[in-house]
């Protein structure tokens, strides 16, 4: 597998509290299968669907116990260079830049908005093993109220060609790599509660996404949103019983046609 191009999606992990709470949920929502907790890097451990390395769980740092959420990391050659670049365009750096054995280089920040999102220059551990199968993750969404902050940040520190939707009344936008559609962002409305911060949301493959739902729910996850009939699949938003927020959707179930996009200058 080769490195990802910079600012494609190439990681997602999580701090669960009750990390065998989570791989409960998870492995019977998304039908993921674990490794072995590696104590050396903290008990972090490996999520996999038909075998492929998908995601990772981990125990809370201290202080961070009970602030479940999933974090996506975006691909860089050089992680101390992107971190410049954070601090340059009004980000803020909240893990410096710190290498994990021969796996990789990572690192933590929030950009000017507030969402959370680290950085990955990769190493023996170039990133997910299998993308948009079921289990695996398909896409994400930077969820903010100052869409102005975020838009100029990520197309100024990543170099993404941004795309307005032109269609609808959401006010949504694409950011791409070369030819390759990688992340959106999506203006939060009234309906999110003003105490929830931008945050980044992580959409989980499924074969049904009825029967995630049902699942999710079944074992104490919350339907936030959904599940929705869309151009691109049909999808739900859900929160774990952690509170941790992720999306499931079925991409073969589509209905409609594609929204009509323009370059946004």
């Amino acid at each position: 597998m080769a490195l990802q191009p910079e600012g494609t999606p190439c990681w997602t992990d999580a701090m669960f509290t009750d990390l065998q709470g989570a791989k409960t949920f998870y492995g019977e929502v998304l039908g993921w299968t674990f490794a072995e907790s590696s104590s050396e890097f903290g008990d972090y451990t490996q999520a996999y669907a038909d075998g492929k390395a998908v995601a990772a769980v981990v125990p809370p740092m201290p202080g961070q116990e009970g602030q479940a959420q999933w974090c996506l990391y975006l691909a860089s050659p050089d992680a101390s260079a992107t971190a410049g670049r954070i601090r340059e365009h009004g980000g803020e750096i909240l893990m410096e830049p710190m290498r994990v054995g021969d796996f990789g280089t990572m690192c933590l920040a929030r950009e000017p908005s507030g969402a959370v999102f680290g950085v990955w220059q990769g190493g023996a551990h170039e990133g997910f093993e299998a993308t948009a199968v079921p289990g695996a993750y398909c896409w994400a969404e930077v969820f903010t109220r100052e869409p102005e902050k975020a838009d100029a940040f990520l197309t100024s520190v990543f170099g993404y060609r941004a795309q307005r939707v032109a269609d609808g009344q959401e006010d949504f936008t694409m950011f791409s790599v070369g030819d390759d559609t990688v992340l959106g962002r999506m203006r939060m409305t009234d309906d999110f509660p003003p105490e929830v911060p931008s945050y980044v949301n992580v959409y989980f493959t499924v074969r049904d996404c009825d029967e995630a739902v049902a699942a999710a729910t079944r074992l104490g996850g919350v339907l936030r949103f959904g599940p929705m009939d869309s151009p691109f699949g049909r999808f739900a938003a859900l929160s774990d019983p952690q509170g941790a927020n992720f999306s499931v959707i079925d991409i073969t179930t589509t209905k409609g046609e594609m929204p009509r996009t323009e370059d946004v200058t």
